[in-house]
């Protein structure tokens, strides 16, 4: 029964929160675009190693207004982490919206093994993020993602939708930002990969504060 709710609730919401963010941003004032390739190369001891290039049609398929696909190494361990951005300026049309990585990491052949939250205590706040343990074949990891706004940092998608809509009628904005961090399970295992890409959203989140319209 409760599936059956769902079925028929969320196309409600969503074509429900596209006509409120439609009205309610009606004299949006849209944000000064970020460079996100100007993100600092140095993120505490994580350094950047190399940006991977992004394929277009994935590119078009985003339809975001900035993308970011780095890899950073923290040079005390010699970990990798994968950061990935797509920010959007405006979710007024309803087209543009962040792509949940729920979907998007089994299309590129990444599935679940596990999932749930992390609570992560940055120097700026405490953050809730999504953590998902995936795996493609021999390979695994652990990923971390959150929705970011000028406001607040937010994992739940439904929630992510519905502070949407509360930032649109109050602040005349919904430009928000998708953070996602990949860190490869080898040694140690799934907790010490999860304690790595803690440690560097860690750092992260303040920077990204910073970083991003706020």
């Amino acid at each position: 029964m409760n599936s059956n709710w769902l079925y028929v609730f969320a196309p409600l919401f969503l074509a429900g929160q596209g006509l409120l963010i439609h009205f309610a941003a009606g004299d949006e004032k849209l944000p000064t675009t970020p460079m996100l390739s100007r993100l600092p190369g140095q993120i505490g001891v994580w350094s950047e190693l190399r940006d991977d290039p992004f394929d277009q049609d994935l590119v078009s398929e985003l339809q975001a207004d900035q993308v970011l696909n780095r890899i950073y190494v923290n040079r005390p361990s010699g970990s990798l982490g994968t950061l990935f951005l797509a920010w959007f300026a405006s979710q007024r049309e309803g087209r543009t919206q962040p792509h949940s990585p729920k979907v998007c990491l089994p299309a590129s052949g990444w599935f679940p093994e596990s999932s749930g939250e992390l609570n992560i205590a940055t120097p700026a706040a405490v953050i809730t993020a999504n953590r998902y343990v995936v795996f493609n074949g021999n390979q695994r990891a652990v990923v971390l993602y959150w929705y970011q706004t000028p406001q607040r940092a937010i994992a739940s998608e439904w929630a992510s939708k519905f502070w949407t809509m509360a930032d649109a009628l109050r602040y005349h904005r919904t430009d928000t930002a998708l953070v996602r961090i990949v860190v490869w399970s080898a040694v140690g295992g799934e907790q010490a990969a999860t304690e790595t890409a803690r440690n560097f959203a860690e750092n992260l989140y303040p920077i990204l504060r910073q970083h991003l319209p706020h």
